[in-house]
């Protein structure tokens, strides 16, 4: 049989040694990245990939940019836009490929581009500043900061993750028109700073990560009369109670078979692994391993969930971890891969 074809594009911060996005040669089997090239882009903080495989997002400085997707996996510029205010930090694209939703940390917008038929970048079609303050403590900025924008599994509705007001926005996207409709706020607690959103693969739960209260909050989701409905089933730690002082909950992935939902943390420098019930959406504890690595501020996991990833923002590198689900561990499987400033990473398969 004809071993599938991987590559993984590696977004990072250009401000030091770095030039753009890192495009790497996946060996599944062997939990192992190989570098191709380095494509050229000013702070790629976060990318995404279109439904049909033919186009990748960027963040960048200028806004956000277009690459077309050879058949070798290959990145060819497209063409830039300014997305309306300051520089974005995540983007989102319906399955369509009619519009790329843009999270701003820095002024708290959300923003709307039109995408052409050719798949380059089009107008603002619609833009919205977050607006209020949350409680602060030592240290944290508590104005509005949008970290993740994420499309409800039915694409009806708009997830706007605010890490400073502590809620998660819930816009109606009306794509016939281009606008967006603020009809829904989830609310964390005081101080829980929520970092980013993720669904179940069968659509039916919302898992939202806390990056000071170092927890995932479950939540059953549905539509009923063209209305979306969150209610809240689950709370469970990222960490030890001991440890959450040091600790900053930092990325979460689920798996590709939906079974698994995979947590790094940030100070304690760990990853944790949920088994995820698939009647009910409820999470427990699979394994939890200290990585090794400074500040693994996202992470991924191989397509076969033998292996899993951590990018490492303040040592510069990626480590892999080959996962023991049986004895409930996982270890590190090879040596690792320097980078500098690696922030985001999207796996694709090339033959699909």
């Amino acid at each position: 049989m004809k071993q599938k074809r991987y590559v993984a594009y590696v977004g990072t911060y250009t401000h030091e040694n770095s030039v753009g996005i890192h495009i790497y040669d996946v060996d599944v089997e062997q939990g192992k990245l190989a570098e191709r090239k380095v494509v050229p882009i000013n702070n790629p903080s976060d990318l995404v990939v279109s439904k049909n495989h033919k186009f990748l997002y960027s963040i960048a400085d200028e806004g956000v940019e277009a690459f077309q997707i050879e058949e070798d996996g290959d990145l060819t510029p497209m063409n830039k836009q300014w997305i309306g205010g300051m520089r974005g930090c995540y983007v989102e694209v319906d399955d369509k490929n009619r519009y790329l939703f843009v999270g701003g940390h820095h002024d708290g917008r959300v923003s709307m581009m039109r995408l052409r038929e050719d798949g380059s970048i089009g107008e603002i079609a619609d833009g919205v500043f977050h607006k209020g303050m949350g409680r602060s403590i030592a240290q944290r900025n508590f104005i509005p900061h949008v970290d993740c924008v994420k499309l409800t599994p039915d694409q009806k509705f708009l997830c706007a993750v605010d890490n400073g007001l502590d809620q998660v926005k819930i816009y109606r996207v009306d794509y016939e028109k281009g606008k967006l409709e603020l009809i829904d706020i989830v609310r964390g607690a005081i101080e829980s700073a929520p970092r980013m959103i993720r669904f179940s693969k069968n659509g039916k739960f919302a898992y939202i990560l806390y990056e000071l209260s170092n927890e995932v909050e479950v939540y059953k989701y549905s539509v009923k009369k063209n209305e979306p409905y969150f209610e809240k089933i689950q709370s469970i730690s990222t960490v030890d109670g001991r440890e959450d002082d040091l600790c900053a909950a930092s990325g979460m992935e689920v798996s590709k078979s939906g079974q698994y939902l995979f947590v790094s943390n940030a100070g304690i420098n760990s990853v944790i692994c949920y088994e995820i019930d698939s009647l009910t959406g409820k999470l427990s504890v699979a394994f939890a391993t200290r990585v090794n690595s400074d500040y693994p501020k996202v992470l991924a996991v191989y397509p076969d969930e033998r292996h899993y990833l951590t990018l490492n923002n303040n040592s510069n590198d990626i480590f892999t971890y080959r996962i023991d689900f049986d004895r409930g561990y996982s270890l590190q499987e090879s040596a690792c891969v320097k980078v500098d400033k690696p922030n985001c990473i999207y796996m694709l398969r090339l033959d699909a």
